[in-house]
């Protein structure tokens, strides 16, 4: 005999890893990772996708549900004349273990043409995520989101009553990156390396990975201010580098200002800084990046630099100068009584990684997540979860 479904409306308090729900007129919750007030003071369009985007955001909840379906209304991006991607997943997780995964039917398509960077979006009707064949005990769920899909949550249908879970007492990790940390090229959202690293290491993970927008700006800094944590990285440098964003004089005191922001609400929690990854294209090249045009036409998604390295000796930015200036900045405060280390990138992927080469130059496939999420939790983590590491 079927039972039917019970539609449950999504609640703030099964959300996670979100810091703002924005209320849609018919009653949906979309997921922000910024919020209001910096989302206020934000002029990219860039920022504004990608913090919508919930890398991280997950619902939890306690059930004996053995059939659970989301109703959504996802924002699918498509990119013209590159290759199709895969379809976006949702992990859904039984007492910390990933047991399914599922795509979305419905919603928005936005498309996008990376040459010119103009859009398209056409609107969907709401879709449906389903999961069958649950275990019918007491569990704990967590559904994770797509990392780089903005998604409107509307309902939950379950077989069995549903309520929030219980707080967790873990710590909880903020951290900040780049599209490397959102998770891009990563299969699904708990294939992305902070959310492997916050897996192993038992910690309640807030993502701010924003794709191409880890830019030291003043506002996300006082986002991360504002926001509870028992541990915060701040993974900094590719941005800057492939944007051309600043050179040597302006970075140095940029990266004193974010964390002199991020110390007035958390004076004594341990910040660790975290230097890019190795990215042949920019370490001793300056960008700005830009697409491999003859490779797109192939087929190939790729990226280049298009700097001078010559320049660098003037203070353009380049990944090896970057991990100097990290360094020193590191160095400098802990001597002042900072509470703040550092954590050189090349140990979480470096040049001798050469069996997982990055697939667009640029970005990490899956494997590579695995890697980097595994090396920083080695690093990091205590073995009873207590940050001894750090």
């Amino acid at each position: 005999m079927t039972v039917p479904l019970h539609r449950i409306p999504v609640t703030a308090d099964l959300i996670r890893g979100a810091l703002d729900l924005e209320t849609t007129p018919d009653g949906g919750l979309v997921p922000h990772r910024l919020p209001p007030r910096a989302r206020a003071r934000n002029t990219d369009p860039q920022l504004a996708a990608v913090e919508v985007q919930p890398s991280g955001v997950r619902l939890a909840f306690r059930t004996r549900a053995t059939e659970v379906e989301l109703e959504v209304r996802p924002t699918t991006r498509v990119y013209a004349a590159a290759p199709p991607r895969p379809p976006a997943l949702y992990d859904l997780l039984v007492d910390g273990t990933l047991t399914a995964q599922s795509a979305a039917t419905g919603g928005d398509t936005l498309t996008v043409d990376m040459t010119t960077g103009a859009t398209e979006l056409t609107p969907g009707p709401p879709g449906t995520v389903r999961f069958t064949g649950l275990p019918a005990r007491l569990k704990d769920v967590e559904i994770w989101l797509p990392y780089a899909q903005k998604t409107e949550l509307r309902a939950l249908r379950t077989d069995a009553p549903v309520e929030p879970a219980a707080a967790s007492g873990r710590k909880r990790w903020l951290h900040h990156g780049s599209s490397i940390s959102h998770g891009t090229d990563a299969a699904s959202p708990t294939a992305v390396w902070p959310a492997v690293a916050a897996s192993l290491g038992g910690v309640d993970l807030l993502n701010l990975g924003f794709g191409g927008s880890a830019m030291l700006d003043p506002f996300t800094a006082r986002a991360i201010r504002d926001t509870p944590a028992d541990l915060i990285t701040l993974k900094v440098g590719i941005n800057i580098v492939n944007a051309d964003a600043m050179r040597m004089r302006a970075f140095g005191p940029a990266v004193h200002g974010f964390l002199d922001t991020i110390r007035d609400g958390h004076p004594d929690t341990p910040i660790l800084l975290i230097s890019p990854i190795h990215c042949p294209i920019h370490e001793t090249t300056p960008g700005p990046g830009a697409l491999d045009l003859p490779a797109f036409a192939a087929g190939t998604l790729r990226f280049l630099a298009t700097g001078d390295p010559g320049e660098a000796a003037k203070g353009r930015l380049t990944l090896v100068t970057i991990r100097e200036a990290l360094e020193r900045i590191v160095t400098q405060r802990a001597a002042e009584g900072d509470k703040l280390a550092y954590l050189n990138g090349l140990d979480l992927y470096g040049p001798d990684d050469k069996d997982l080469p990055l697939p667009d130059d640029l970005h990490p496939d899956t494997a590579t997540h695995r890697r980097m999420g595994e090396r920083f939790a080695e690093r990091v983590w205590g073995r009873d979860g207590s940050l001894e590491g750090f």
